[in-house]
């Protein structure tokens, strides 16, 4: 096992190296098909160490090498393989691998192909490292990794100033959030004499339930996750991510990076559980980011920035349930979520790519004659993130609504507003994409096309996982017990505490109860879509420019004006602040450095008139010193 754990590790890494050195005189498709292998090699690896795990496995630990030791703490360079690892690595791997292939016809024609696909392994490389780490201090490494891979896939188009902002805004906006992580391990390190997640885990018991120090530490943590999975307040540098080529919207938004906050809180378990405190905090904002997010979704027209703030909405969901206590909730709604939402962005791309690079739904429609397989598969992805019956999205938000309503019946009741929000600006986006007439120009209708069958395909399999993905967890009333299959197989990864907080919470709502809150759901669902329809099929509404909403419509276009808030009160800020260091620099420390200089250039002007070679001036001016030192002398006595 320990040669395979590696393997999935360095293929990524190793295919990063090759393409990185070699990859400027490879042919594309060396390049391309190269770096999709190390990804679904280290996959088909992670699935062979999967089919030989179970619910009752134990943790494996495999040791590289010791680190370093500070303060008599011993630090190991090493990876842990237990269920929720497993989980992460062939999520990431397997839709990974789907992106580098769909990336491979996508970005065909793109001078920087090679650098490209450099970038995607090192970030699947990064993102491994921090999901398969042993201790808090790995997990760290691969963070920075992904930040600074978003960083580069993000203004991959760097030429482009605003790509080059957005960013610039993801890397520094990260780095907030980033310095809370960094705070919260060293304070873990200095309580529990540790760092990595076993030893951690048993010495939680230390810490008093809800006490100071380990709501600090959560705390620290959970600022730490808003900042990577784009929670309020850090989260306006996802929608501006979208400057990105689109499979890389597909890899961050989807699997991999924004899916890292998630996983830190589930891996945390054993000290979020004893701070109810943060828990609530967690949940406070997660509620709030859904409903922002959902909000603004509503009326924005750029097909990806509509997935983008769905995507943020989503992130909210999963901190509820997070909040509630639900992890394994959680982290089946991270799973399905990266299956239909990277089935929507990577059909967004083939949309993009069919309409020459355009983005405004305003002036696309009619599209699913042009481009049926991609409007086939886009409708399961809408179907299956609105909350149609039985499809994957359906029954995970689902459990997240049950959990809710067994916590507090006011939270089922947000949460249903916020679904039938989803819904609302998913069928939206369909129907302004795909139904209707074609309104592009006659030279963009020209050139409509299916996208090539390695774009196709990811989008295939997608739709598939994204259809069957919720049979992995199926509720009761399907056939076997409360949603037992994932509950049993991340049970080694809680603590007993944290299980016992998650099976009270999923089994307190009855069997009689639920079927009424299931079918309060689908109604909705139904009900949605029919309106839905009828405004912009029946009844051909269009979307207009932003400047034309008026009311709420103009709120939710312009996302509230946070943006320009934060620009007002924060960038604003720190550029006064910059601004008047550098009137202080150069006001007052650069005349004071240049009153030093000209006061020893002008001493020394005045010693070059004595130093003169006189031999005649040097002995009078001795003379004088000598009876200035003997005046002096005298009148001192």
């Amino acid at each position: 096992m320990e040669n395979l754990v590696y393997a999935i590790v360095l293929l990524p890494l190793l295919g990063f190296l090759i393409n990185g050195l070699f990859g400027k005189n490879l042919p594309k498709i060396v390049v391309g098909s190269l770096a999709t292998a190390m990804v679904f090699g280290s996959f088909c690896i992670a699935v062979s160490l999967f089919m030989n795990f179970n619910s009752e496995s134990q943790p494996v630990i495999v040791k590289a090498f010791e680190w370093f030791r500070v303060n008599g703490i011993q630090i190991n360079f090493g990876f842990q393989i237990d269920q929720l690892s497993l989980m992460m690595v062939m999520i990431i791997t397997g839709i990974g691998s789907l992106i580098h292939l769909y990336s491979i016809g996508y970005m065909s024609h793109d001078k920087g192909f090679y650098k490209f696909f450099t970038y995607l392994n090192l970030f699947i490389f990064s993102m491994l490292l921090l999901v398969m780490g042993s201790n808090y201090l790995i997990l760290f490494i691969g963070w920075e990794g992904v930040g600074l891979c978003s960083y580069l896939l993000i203004g991959f188009w760097y030429t482009n100033e605003e790509y080059g902002k957005a960013a610039r805004k993801a890397f520094i906006m990260n780095r907030i959030g980033d310095l809370a992580l960094l705070i919260g391990i060293f304070m873990i390190a200095a309580q529990t004499n540790a760092v990595d997640y076993l030893s951690v885990a048993e010495n939680a018991s230390k810490f008093e339930l809800d006490g100071t120090v380990i709501i600090f530490i959560t705390a620290s943590l959970f600022i730490g996750a808003t900042g990577k999975s784009a929670q309020v307040p850090l989260y306006t540098w996802l929608p501006d991510a979208m400057a990105g080529p689109t499979p890389v919207s597909a890899l961050i938004h989807a699997a991999t990076m924004v899916t890292a906050g998630i996983y830190l809180v589930v891996r945390s378990n054993f000290l979020f559980t004893l701070a109810p405190t943060v828990q609530g905090g967690i949940l406070l904002i997660g509620f709030l980011t859904a409903a922002l997010a959902g909000f603004y979704a509503l009326r924005q027209n750029d097909i990806k920035k509509v997935l983008a703030y769905s995507t943020v909405s989503q992130l909210g969901f999963m901190f509820i349930a997070l909040g509630l206590g639900a992890y394994t909730t959680a982290m089946f709604h991270v799973m399905t979520h990266a299956f239909f939402k990277a089935l929507l962005f990577l059909g967004a791309g083939s949309v993009i790519h069919a309409m020459s690079n355009e983005q405004d739904m305003r002036f696309m429609g009619g599209l699913k004659k042009y481009i049926p397989l991609t409007h086939a598969t886009f409708l399961i992805g809408t179907l299956a993130i609105s909350g149609f019956p039985l499809l994957s999205g359906m029954i995970s938000k689902d459990e997240i609504l049950v959990a809710a309503f067994a916590k507090n019946p006011v939270y089922w009741v947000i949460l249903f507003v916020l679904a039938a929000m989803t819904a609302t600006y998913m069928f939206r986006l369909y129907y302004l994409t795909f139904h209707g007439e074609f309104r592009g120009t006659e030279e963009q209708k020209h050139h409509l096309h299916e996208s090539p069958s390695n774009m196709t395909l990811p989008l295939i399999v997608l739709a598939i996982l994204s259809v069957v993905g919720g049979f992995i967890n199926l509720p009761h009333f399907i056939g076997h017990g409360h949603y037992a299959k994932l509950m049993e197989w991340l049970k080694p990864v809680l603590t007993e505490q944290s299980y016992s907080q998650m099976e009270a919470t999923l089994s307190g709502v009855d069997f009689n109860t639920e079927m009424i809150l299931l079918a309060a759901t689908v109604i909705m669902f139904f009900t949605v879509w029919f309106i839905v329809r009828n405004t912009y099929v029946s009844k051909k509404k269009m979307a207009v420019a932003e400047e034309n909403y008026t009311g709420w419509e103009k709120l939710s276009a312009k996302k509230l004006y946070v943006d320009e808030l934060y620009n007002a009160l924060i960038v604003k800020t720190v550029e006064g602040l910059g601004r008047g260091g550098k009137m202080f620099d150069k006001g007052i420390l650069d005349r004071f450095v240049n009153f030093v200089g000209d006061g020893a250039e002008d001493s020394g002007k005045a010693m070059k008139r004595v130093q003169n070679g006189n031999v005649e001036t040097y002995i009078l001016i001795m003379s004088l010193a000598v009876g200035i030192i003997l005046i002096v002398n005298f009148l001192l006595q």
